[in-house]
């Protein structure tokens, strides 16, 4: 077996901590690329999407820090109107600051709790 890279071990660990103490809570899911931001909630005991946002069809473009700040706002919103309040934060092996901070910055603005 392949030895798993520094991105997958984070990913791993972040996700396995997540399982421990998110409660049956939705997670907020984020994943970014180098042209899009992307923020999920997902319910893992239905295993199901309860609502998304992403830059792809966003008035501002591309994978800035404005850019995350407006998904996060955008994920707040469609989770009050899916009716979730409380979510557990899940960044993936991404590390939490620039974009990936934003994004959870401004959906605690929002009114999602995590």
């Amino acid at each position: 077996m392949a030895k798993l890279s520094l991105f997958e071990r984070r990913r791993r660990r972040v996700r396995t901590a997540l399982r421990a103490r998110a409660g049956g809570k939705p997670r907020l899911s984020v994943h970014r690329t180098g042209r899009h931001i992307y923020a999920q909630i997902i319910d893992d005991a239905a295993g199901r999407t309860v609502a998304a946002a992403s830059t792809l069809g966003a008035k501002t473009s591309g994978a800035n820090v404005d850019a995350a700040a407006e998904v996060g706002k955008a994920i707040a919103e469609a989770a009050k109107k899916a009716g979730v309040t409380t979510v557990v934060f899940d960044r993936g092996g991404f590390l939490f600051h620039g974009r990936v901070k934003a994004l959870a910055d401004a959906a605690r603005e929002g009114g999602l709790e995590f």
